[in-house]
């Protein structure tokens, strides 16, 4: 984030101001060594209209590139907050994952797993407390439509840790495997993917999973398993919406 506000910032500097002011004294040096040199009544006033109307423009441009460094400026504050934000939350699921993962160490074998325990006084986060693995759930994905992906798979794994076999489980373990498709990490993804076919056999998310698993084939240049993936999506899964878009795909590669 710290980089990506550097290069806003760098549209618009200091220099680029000065530069403005240094054009803004040559007009006016340029009007006094005309009329030092007796021109006329009509050649004065000529340039000095020019003049003018330049000094105008340019006062103009220095007055726009002041608002947009206040609006940089601004952006970049709220950058650096998002981020502080975002360590925050990070460092929040980490001592939950490490404190539910201390509790299951400690309970006898054959114990059903407790709730995870509230999280620490004033830390935040409510909408993952009290052991609610719906609210668990729904927190964890609402980090993956925002795009949070790192926050998403703590909070998942933590979801997966805690509720294991609860009728969100295969979903969490799949939307893992989205976050890691959405930062680019193909490999990652594949493996996730292959966790929930081979996990979740009745799993409602089998079809995406196939899907998903042939896109990254093609994301990563292996066209032949990307297909392979592809058919099988169509085969098992004709009526799907899943099986629409491998059909599509496959159209683009030129497949049949």
């Amino acid at each position: 984030m710290l980089a990506a506000a550097a290069v806003l910032s760098g549209c618009v500097s200091s220099g680029d101001i000065d530069s403005i002011q240094a054009q803004l004294g040559d007009l006016q040096r340029q009007v006094l060594q005309v009329q030092q040199q007796g021109s006329s009544k009509r050649e004065v006033a000529s340039l000095e209209e020019a003049v003018s109307s330049q000094m105008q423009a340019l006062l103009k441009q220095e007055a726009d590139m002041q608002v947009e460094l206040q609006s940089l400026s601004t952006q970049i504050e709220q950058l650096q907050a998002n981020l502080q934000d975002t360590n925050d939350r990070l460092a929040q699921l980490s001592q939950q994952i490490a404190a539910t993962n201390q509790e299951l160490r400690s309970r006898p074998a054959g114990v059903e797993a407790p709730f995870p325990a509230e999280p620490p006084a004033g830390g935040g986060g409510g909408d993952i407390a009290g052991g609610d693995p719906q609210a668990m759930y729904q927190a964890a994905y609402s980090d993956y439509l925002r795009k949070n992906y790192d926050l998403a798979i703590l909070a998942f794994q933590q979801y997966l840790q805690a509720f294991p076999d609860t009728d969100l489980s295969d979903n969490a373990a799949y939307w893992i495997g989205e976050c890691y498709y959405g930062q680019g990490k193909m490999q990652e993804a594949i493996q996730q993917f292959d966790h929930v076919l081979s996990q979740y056999p009745r799993s409602d998310k089998r079809a995406s999973a196939w899907l998903k698993t042939g896109y990254a084939h093609l994301e990563l240049g292996d066209t032949g398993q990307g297909v392979a993936h592809l058919r099988r999506v169509v085969r098992e899964f004709p009526s799907s919406d899943e099986a629409n878009l491998a059909r599509q795909r496959l159209r683009a590669l030129g497949v049949t």
